[in-house]
C-alpha cells in the first residue's frame, strides 16, 4: 500500500466520523480561514483544534512504531536515506518523555508546513480521486507530521548522544582499572560496545557536577585518560580512594539510570548489575 494510503487509513481509524462529512466540514472551514488569510484568532482556533484531535493518533503511532515505518519507507521511496535505530526504537516505544519531545518539535514544523503548503498553496485538494479517494485535513496533517519526523528524530537523537563529547569521553582501552571515559568507567572487562550507544538525556557534565569535588576531580582525570595509579599520585590520595571514588560515581550513573536521566545500555552494564537486572527481570 502506498504510504499517503496508509497514512490516510490511520487517520480513519482513529477517528469515529465519517471521513467524506469531515471532507465537506473541512472544505467549508477553508473558506472561512481563507476569508482571515489564514492567520489571527480564528486560524489560531483551527490550529489547536487540528493539534488536540491528532495528537493521540500522533502518540499512538510513534509508541507503536507505526510513524517511524511510514516516515522511512516515505523517505527512501523518494531516494532520501533515512534509518532509525533500534535502540531508539525501543526508546520511544517505553518512554513518555521521549515520544513527548519529538511530538512537539514535530508538530511545531508541521504547523508551519502544513499551512504554507496546504492552505496557502492550495495543495491540499478535497477533490482528489486515488485509490482511497481525498483525504481529509487531518491525514494531510499528520502526513506533514510524518514528513517532519526525520528532522525531529535527528535533532532528538544527536543532542542525546552528544556526538562531540562521547568522542572524547569514550575511549576504552580494554585493560582492567585502565579504562577511560565512560565505557571506562561502566565497563567491566570483556564488555566491548561502540561508544556511540550510549545515549544522554542529562548532560555527563551536569551529573559529574553533582558529586564532591574529589570525586570530580578523580572522574575528570579518568576521562582524561589517567589511570587509577596516576590519579593517585596527581591528587596525593590512596589508590583505594581513587576506586571508592569511581565506584560511588558509577553507582550515581545507575540511579540516573533508573531516573531516565541517563540510558546505559546492557552491553555497557558491568556483570553484577547486568545479572541483577536479569534477576530483577525475570
Amino acid at each position: 500500500m502506498h504510504t499517503d494510503d496508509e497514512i490516510a487509513q490511520a487517520v480513519d481509524n482513529g477517528l469515529s466520523d465519517d471521513r467524506a462529512a469531515r471532507i465537506q466540514a473541512d472544505v467549508a472551514r477553508v473558506r472561512e480561514l481563507a476569508h482571515y488569510g489564514f492567520e489571527g484568532p480564528v486560524y489560531e482556533v483551527f490550529q489547536d483544534e487540528m493539534l488536540l484531535e491528532t495528537e493521540p493518533l500522533l502518540k499512538g503511532m510513534l509508541r507503536d512504531g507505526s510513524l517511524g515505518r511510514l516516515a522511512m519507507k516515505r523517505f527512501n521511496e523518494r531516494g532520501i536515506e533515512f534509518w532509525i535505530h533500534p535502540e531508539d526504537s525501543a526508546t520511544l516505544r517505553a518512554d513518555a518523555a521521549a515520544r513527548d519531545e519529538i511530538l512537539i518539535d514535530m508538530q511545531v514544523g508541521a504547523l508551519k508546513t502544513f499551512r504554507r503548503n496546504a492552505l496557502v498553496k492550495e495543495k491540499w485538494n478535497p477533490d482528489h480521486r486515488g485509490p482511497r479517494g481525498a483525504s481529509c485535513l487531518r491525514s494531510y496533517f499528520v502526513g506533514t507530521c510524518i514528513w517532519e519526523f526525520r528532522r525531529a528524530y535527528l535533532r532528538w537523537a544527536k543532542a542525546r548522544v552528544k556526538w562531540a563529547e562521547l568522542h572524547a569521553l569514550c575511549a576504552f582501552d580494554g585493560t582492567p582499572g585502565g579504562g577511560r571515559g565512560i565505557l571506562g568507567l561502566l565497563q567491566a572487562p570483556g564488555y566491548l560496545a561502540e561508544p556511540e550507544a550510549i545515549v544522554l538525556t542529562t548532560n555527563f557534565e551536569d551529573i559529574l557536577a553533582e558529586q564532591t569535588p574529589q570525586t570530580q576531580a578523580v572522574i575528570g582525570l579518568t576521562v582524561r585518560g589517567y589511570v587509577d595509579t596516576e590519579i593517585a599520585d596527581q591528587l596525593k590520595i590512596t589508590h583505594g580512594a581513587v576506586r571508592s571514588c569511581k565506584t560511588r560515581f558509577r553507582s550515581t550513573l545507575y540511579q540516573a539510570a533508573r531516573e531516565k536521566r541517563i540510558w546505559i545500555p546492557a552491553q555497557l552494564h558491568t556483570k553484577a548489575n547486568h545479572d541483577k537486572q536479569q534477576a530483577g527481570a525475570a
